[in-house]
């Protein structure tokens, strides 16, 4: 009943949400993902760390495939490039087990993090709509 509640409540939040939240969110869970992963391989539970850093690899895919460079090039491939690191840096802590990866990745996606939580609330607040016209 409750996991039903949260399936619920996740949808109904993606449909209202604008998609700067929507971006936060992203962020939010991809930092559970990875400080879970983090956390699993420093406790050996090596298979579960696998599953989060999947989880955190599908979602760093998605920000860096819905780039669009066609809006700000530079800005673009830098985060492209950002976000290449980090995928491979994920392919490492899977195949080695390795938290310093994940702690790579981690260091890498912070400012990114920050920057777009100070970001969406004040372009939110200032009327900027994110993502494509409707």
């Amino acid at each position: 009943m409750l996991q039903h509640a949260a399936a619920q409540y996740k949808k109904v939040r993606a449909t209202t949400s604008n998609q700067g939240e929507l971006l936060l969110a992203l962020y939010d869970g991809l930092f559970r993902f990875l400080n879970g992963s983090k956390i699993c391989v420093e406790r050996g539970e090596f298979t579960r760390a696998r599953e989060f850093n999947s989880k955190a690899f599908a979602i760093i895919s998605e920000l860096n495939l819905a780039l669009d460079h066609s809006v700000s090039p530079e800005l673009c491939g830098n985060l492209s490039a950002i976000y290449g690191f980090c995928m491979d840096r994920l392919r490492v802590a899977s195949r080695a087990d390795d938290a310093r990866a994940i702690a790579d990745v981690i260091r890498a996606l912070t400012p990114l993090r920050e920057a777009w939580q100070l970001a969406v609330p004040k372009a939110t607040a200032e009327g900027v709509r994110f993502g494509p016209s409707r």
